[in-house]
């Protein structure tokens, strides 16, 4: 069978022709690398001394990126670009992580294996497969058939599937050595079980610290390096660039509302004249969520959708289609269904107002001019030239490592990417375009991502500790009503200082208590004091309390049992997820990777400037 398989391999050798060409063609489209000569030879990444090939990152990206848009129906923007790329990246630093522990444990696949798995435990992906099912259920005989067939050695199944399993086997059998230790005893099970479903009443009497003066509560500068130095990953910042950005908006006109308008007469005028709703929504509809379900957008009440929306839609008889109805995010036609009650079952296909052709050309004509004038100009002056002949106001915006970039006309797409992706102070974008406008940018400051320096945080963390010295000069001070409310009672302390006692609602150990805080001191004293003790005055970051503990249930032990075994198999694979998850950060951790994205997109960026 492995024989069959190998001698598949001019199929596999055609697929990576494909994908070296493709691979290509996808840097000049993607911006990986900007306008960078890129070789067979260039190295992205190196983990451990394992180099990551340029093109292999590059195939890896466009695959992943081909299938996102399969899934969604359409082209990638920038900042989704730059979320695949990074993806790709990180599978590839995973997969090399995983071949050197496979070879540091002495894990190894058998042929035997491979073979085994193959005939009897198909992969996920083809248990679906109409071909390989009989009366609607997976059928084995069938799976194992096309194994035997020459159609599987022609088209290359058989080697991929053992790559796959090649592949997947040492991962079983890492994961199995992983969680080999993993196990949660009946005490950890009964444990948690009491967090959840022991429950607590008290009585309390807050007291506020910030009544205490600054001048009070003493911070040392040794105090505040501590906690730097103890709570480092506290202080980890993503990537902050300060942009200015010139905006060519599409802006949308009456004309161009109308022509939304007829075009949603026209499809109405099809859909009474006997052409099926569901049908013209698939083809037709701006919505990608609800197209390929013929406009479904299931059962909604009242107050769930856009307001002029909603009126009209139960305004409908059911099987009606209504009048285009302007909402929102543009022109609707509605369909009910069904309703029952205060719900309706509706469908619609939305038209969003674009612009018509004229008054696109008109702003196609105008970003131009912008693009022509200062698009990846290496002088940034000719950013401030092409808003003075333009007449455009810069609008000066902040953006945040891996995440999308937001302005007054939407989401500046691919923007954010290419101001983290290698990009220096005084770098002018090239021209990025979106539905709502197009966005040149300037990056005027960058600040890398990272452990954010002392002197940023200091103030911040002086706060903290300060809240906290407050807290414990009142936490003495009430040592005093502690005192009084012990010889009487706690509303006789309160009322003698004119202090309020404030009752609880029963909580859990996990339950956030209004007044008192969640996961606290006070939260813990009022599961371990005996009933109708007062507590010492505790000191926590939500305030200092005094409690009484006025009532406590405990859980019960027949209950937890009967639901033992379900509790276990929960908490076992959330255990052995948090293990897995675990031990891989662990290794990456541990690992020497040398990622050369930046530097290349950089290096890309210099080459292409040079005239």
């Amino acid at each position: 069978m492995l024989q069959q398989m190998r001698s598949a391999a001019k199929w596999i050798w055609i697929f990576i022709v494909i994908a070296f060409v493709g691979g290509f063609l996808f840097v000049e489209t993607s911006g990986l690398l900007g306008r960078d000569q890129v070789t067979t030879s260039s190295v992205v990444a190196s983990v451990n001394g394992v180099d990551i090939p340029y093109l292999t990152w590059v195939n890896a990206s466009n695959q992943l990126a081909q299938q996102r848009e399969q899934q969604t129906g359409r082209g990638l923007n920038g900042d989704e670009r730059r979320a695949i790329e990074q993806q790709a990246f990180d599978q590839l630093v995973t997969d090399i992580l995983l071949q050197q522990e496979y070879r540091r444990r002495g894990i190894r696949v058998s042929d035997e294996e491979v073979i085994q798995q193959a005939r009897s435990n198909p992969p996920a992906g083809l248990l679906n497969d109409p071909t390989l099912q009989t009366d609607g259920r997976f059928d084995i005989e069938k799976y194992q058939r096309l194994l035997a067939s020459p159609q599987a050695r022609q088209s290359g199944i058989l080697l991929q599937l053992e790559n796959y399993y090649r592949s997947e086997i040492p991962r079983a059998k890492l994961e199995a050595q992983v969680l080999s230790e993993v196990f949660i005893s009946d005490a950890k099970l009964w444990s948690a079980y009491r967090d959840e479903h022991d429950s607590a009443q008290v009585s309390f009497v807050s007291f506020d610290p910030t009544t205490i003066p600054d001048s009070a509560a003493v911070v040392p500068e040794a105090d505040i390096r501590r906690y730097y130095d103890q709570n480092r990953d506290r202080f980890e910042r993503r990537g902050r660039a300060v942009l200015s950005l010139l905006v060519v908006p599409r802006t949308v006109t009456a004309v161009d509302s109308a022509a939304t308008r007829s075009r949603m007469d026209s499809l109405r005028a099809e859909i009474l004249g006997g052409a099926k709703f569901e049908d013209v929504a698939a083809r037709e509809s701006d919505d990608t969520f609800t197209q390929a379900s013929g406009g479904l957008v299931g059962w909604r009440g009242r107050g769930s959708l856009d307001p002029e929306v909603e009126k009209a839609a139960f305004a409908l008889r059911v099987g009606d289609v209504s009048t285009p109805v302007l909402g929102a995010d543009g022109y609707h036609l509605l369909k009910v269904d069904s309703r029952k009650s205060d719900s309706i079952n509706v469908r619609h296909i939305l038209k969003r107002i674009a612009q018509t052709d004229s008054n696109a050309l008109r702003t196609d004509r105008r970003a131009d001019s912008l693009s022509r004038i200062a698009a990846a100009a290496t002088d940034p002056q000719r950013f401030d030239s092409a808003a003075r002949v333009l007449g455009l106001t810069p609008e000066r915006v902040t953006a945040v490592e891996d995440q999308p970039l937001f302005t007054t006309f939407g989401v500046a797409a691919g923007v954010s990417a290419w101001a983290f992706g290698g990009s220096r102070p005084r770098d002018v974008s090239d021209l990025f375009d979106s539905d709502e406008a197009y966005y040149l940018a300037r990056l005027d400051s960058l600040i890398e991502g990272g452990t954010a320096p002392f002197e940023d945080v200091r103030a911040d963390i002086r706060g903290l500790l300060l809240s906290r010295r407050k807290a414990d000069l009142m936490a003495a001070q009430a040592a005093s009503f502690t005192a009084r409310a012990r010889e009487t009672t706690l509303e006789t302390a309160a009322r003698e200082r004119d202090l309020t006692v404030t009752r609880s609602n029963p909580f859990s150990r996990s339950t956030f208590v209004p007044g008192l805080g969640r996961l606290n001191a006070a939260i813990g004293a009022a599961f371990s004091l005996p009933i109708g003790a007062i507590s010492e005055p505790m000191a926590t970051d939500d305030g200092v309390f005094v409690i009484r503990v006025d009532r406590r249930v405990e859980a019960s032990r027949e209950a937890f049992e009967a639901q033992k075994a379900v509790q276990r198999a929960s908490a076992m694979n959330i255990l052995q997820q948090a293990r897995i998850r675990e031990f891989m950060e662990g290794l990456r951790e541990r690992a020497n990777i040398r990622d050369r994205r930046k530097q290349l997109s950089a290096a890309a960026r210099a080459q292409a400037a040079v005239p």
